[in-house]
């Protein structure tokens, strides 16, 4: 199965596995599935850093592929499904990775509420 993962559970992933419930952190281990870390993410962890509101100093696509996830890249069509979207969630980030889950038909795990009022399976 493809699982796209929200920026803040790549981070948990990261440096606080605890926070990520042991239902959640099998299908993060289990090799079937592909774990998926968007560009998305990335652009969100880099504007983050450089206004200061995220501290966190390593090489966010190294770590993506030391940790056994996989980078996915934003595409056009991912873009253009943002504008059909209920403006339930006001995060852009959040609004973007929400298309590509829904774009791909792929499900995302996430912690946020706000992700239940559309049309993607939450994990």
């Amino acid at each position: 199965m493809n699982i796209i993962i929200d920026t803040h559970i790549f981070l948990w992933a990261l440096s606080e596995p605890e926070k990520i419930s042991e239902q959640r952190r099998v299908e993060l281990q289990t090799l079937a599935n592909v774990v998926h870390v968007s560009a998305v993410s990335v652009s969100e962890i880099a504007i983050k850093r450089s206004i200061g509101k995220l501290d966190a100093m390593f090489d966010t696509v190294s770590m993506i592929e030391r940790s056994g996830f996989t980078p996915l890249e934003f595409r056009c069509e991912d873009a253009a499904l943002l504008e059909r979207l209920p403006y339930i969630h006001k995060d852009p980030f959040d609004r973007m990775l929400i298309a590509q889950s829904v774009a791909r038909n792929w499900p995302i795990m996430t912690d946020d509420p706000k992700f239940r009022h559309y049309d993607c399976k939450c994990i």
